[in-house]
């Protein structure tokens, strides 16, 4: 074999899903504002999945699993990623600020910060708030936050599919908090 062939899946040695989801996680959160696309839900759990992710909130009309269209994208992500369903995302919110979660709304505003520009702190636990597919994030959701990130874009669109912009968001903060631990 060369040196460039793919792993087997035997090589990769992956957790089960429930020893994924009982294992050691990033302090990390997602919290998903009325994500409309049951296929967007479960794109975002497979990336928590991978970038160790300690819960996903499913707020507002945020469909859940379980839910055949969730499952076609999170292929099992379902089960290996600890989530929970919240019928208010501002509520939610608050309730993780209570616990010492620093809540960072992935939205375009005026004085937002650059996502590569954003720093991601050592013993911090943060939790990114992400939007619906039209709308974005609510309002009242965006002033209650300790921050706001933006994704520098300059295509003709205005904004990333939701579920790709927390693939990057998500890749940003796991890369940061991996260096800070190794």
């Amino acid at each position: 074999m060369g040196e460039r062939a793919k792993k087997n899946i035997v090589e990769l040695t992956r957790m089960g899903a429930e020893e994924c989801r009982l294992g050691r996680h990033l302090p990390l959160r997602l919290v998903l504002d009325s994500v409309r696309s049951l296929n967007n839900v479960g794109a975002m759990l497979r990336t928590s999945d991978a970038f160790g992710v300690e819960c996903v909130s499913l707020c507002g009309i945020t469909g859940a699993p379980p839910h055949p269209e969730i499952h076609k994208t999170a292929l099992g992500a379902e089960e290996s990623v600890n989530w929970e369903h919240c019928p208010d995302t501002l509520a939610r919110v608050r309730e993780l600020q209570a616990e010492g979660w620093r809540v960072c709304v992935l939205e375009q505003t005026h004085n937002s910060v650059a996502l590569g520009d954003f720093e991601v702190k050592a013993g911090e636990k943060y939790a990114i708030v992400a939007g619906n597919e039209v709308k974005g994030v609510e309002q009242s959701v965006v002033d209650a936050a300790d921050s706001v990130i933006e994704i520098p874009q300059c295509g003709a669109k205005h904004s990333l599919n939701v579920s790709v912009s927390c693939g990057i968001a998500l890749w940003h903060f796991f890369s940061a908090m991996r260096r800070g631990v190794e």
